[in-house]
Order: C-alpha cells, then structure tokens, then sequence
C-alpha cells in the first residue's frame, strides 16, 4: 500500500491570479498528478480556510475553487489544522470543511460541530483501514472564535497519543498524524518538534508523522523507529519574495507492508518538487521533469539544482 503525503497548499494572490487565467486550479498541479492519483491514499496539506470575498497575507481566504483542484489532482484529503485556521474565524472553519465535504474530500484537524473533534478521519484502502490525525502549534495569537476550541486540534501529545490508540482500537491498522509546526523559513528542526516528534515516535500507535508549515523542506529521519517527516515545504504556494527555498517542496511516497499482524512502514521515498513561476505558476515534479529528454538546458540546471538541495534538506 502507498500513502502520498504532499506540501503546504498556500493560496497567495498570484496563484489566485493563474488560476484565473488557467480556468481553475487543475493546470497548475498538473506537474504532480501521476504521482498523486497513482498512490492509493493521497494527503494533502490546505493551509487556509476556504471562502468569498478572497484576501491573502496574513488573514488568509482561498478561493473554494482550489477545493476542486485538489480533488481532480487525485487527492483523498487533507489536514486543515493550521496557523490560519482562525484567519476567517468558526465561518471559515466550517465553510472550508463544506467545501471539502461537497468534493467528497476529508479533513482532519478542523470541525464543523463538538461531535466531530478529537476523532481520527478513517479512509479505508483496499480493505485496510487508515486514519489521520492533524494538529497544530497555534493559530498567529488569534483566540479560538467563542472560545469553542474544538473546532480545531493544538498539538497535545498526550491527546494526540490517546486519539491514536482510539482510533487503532476501533479497528484502525494505520495512523498517520500530520502536524503543523517547526519555524518558518528555517531547514532544521526547532527544539518543540524535536520535543513533540520523541514524544510521539516510537507508540505501536502511530506509524507516520508528516509535517509542515516551514515553507522549506525539513528532514526525513526515523526516531525510535517511526519515520517523521519533519517539514514537506510548499507544494503550491507563492510568496511575495520568491526565493528557492520557498520554491521548493517534498513529496513522500511512503509503502506500507503487511508484515504478521501489524502493518509497517516498508520505504519512504522522497520525491522533490520545485514551483515553476515563468511562464506561469506550475507545480514540477522534478524526478519526472529531468527525465524528459527536450527539457532546455537552462532549465534543467534549475530543477537539477533544486532536486539536489531538496535531497539535501531531507536526508539532513
């Protein structure tokens, strides 16, 4: 069985602008969707609510359009814990989950109504039950709207550790948390993903740990046996001052085996991603794009580049 886990979905103006000009949302993650539709659960990262009117930085509202583009690129969902989640308070939290909702997409980290939080979201793959789990680190100071802080999950070991045990009990063979932490811009790992990933690594409970938030690729590296992906970068995002790190992205193709009663986590295979700006916004995955034998020498220096550093980042 392969989970894809992919980068921050991050809705900037200018992606807004392209996907004005391109009709949607689908072209600009063109580049990915082999990889993406191929897996057999693929997990996406949406940074920000989704609702009208748009606005970006730094009180975030993504056009629901980007919902579609999602889901025609293969995903199966993603986790919407964030430090924006709050951006367009409880109406943003539940419009973003209606939207994922309506594409048949699921979510994890947010909820529409207390019923729903703390609760795992189940896919079932080929028979085989996953659940995901998502937290984050806080939400830019912003106060939980009404003070009904279940409509979205902070990073809580403890409670992260018993919702994993929940869901492996009620029939769960994989767990797989996303957690949106680290600190912005910067590759190595900061002493409370350090602190959160040993408390978390090693439970019969978790298989898998995907991180984001950074915009940079952060390490991939097993701690006490479970792998933790500590920061995927951006998979579509366009800052105001574009710089190769923030370009940049990861993909993991993560196989998981049977392996007696239990299923493990067999490879993971880091699949570097680069954010092309000229002639218009597109997602690369540069694996497949240096393989292409009519590829301009100009450009291949750039992807080639950019594929090295991110393989420098993860396997840092």
């Amino acid at each position: 069985m392969t989970v894809v886990g992919a980068g921050d979905i991050l809705v900037h103006p200018q992606v807004w602008a392209q996907a004005q000009r391109d009709g949607g949302f689908a072209a600009m993650f063109a580049g990915v969707r082999a990889v993406i539709a191929g897996a057999d659960l693929a997990l996406c990262h949406l940074e920000t609510p989704v609702g009208e009117p748009f606005r970006g930085y730094p009180r975030f509202n993504a056009p629901p359009a980007v919902v579609a583009g999602i889901k025609a690129t293969g995903f199966d969902g993603c986790s919407t814990a964030s430090n924006h989640t709050f951006d367009q308070g409880q109406d943003g939290v539940t419009k973003t989950i209606a939207a994922l909702d309506a594409a048949g997409l699921g979510h994890a980290g947010t909820a529409s109504r207390p019923a729903d939080a703390g609760h795992a979201t189940v896919y079932t793959v080929h028979g085989v039950r996953v659940a995901h789990l998502a937290a984050t680190f806080g939400f830019n100071g912003l106060a939980a709207p009404g003070g009904n802080t279940w409509l979205a999950e902070r990073i809580d070991p403890d409670r992260i550790l018993a919702e994993a045990h929940r869901a492996k009990l009620s029939g769960a063979a994989i767990v797989i948390v996303s957690l949106h932490w680290g600190t912005e811009y910067r590759h190595d790992p900061n002493a409370d993903q350090l602190a959160w990933a040993n408390r978390l690594a090693g439970s019969p409970d978790i298989d898998l740990i995907l991180g984001h938030h950074a915009h940079v690729v952060q390490p991939i590296r097993r701690i006490k046996g479970t792998p933790v992906v500590f920061g995927l970068g951006n998979e579509l995002a366009r800052h105001a001052a574009p710089e190769n790190a923030n370009r940049e992205g990861l993909m993991v193709r993560v196989t998981f085996a049977e392996t007696g009663t239990r299923w493990a986590v067999k490879t993971v295979e880091p699949l570097p991603t680069w954010v092309d700006l000229s002639p218009g916004i597109r997602i690369v995955d540069l694996t497949s794009a240096l393989g292409e034998t009519g590829l301009d020498a100009a450009r291949r220096r750039t992807y080639q580049a950019a594929y090295d550093r991110v393989l420098q980042y993860a396997r840092s």
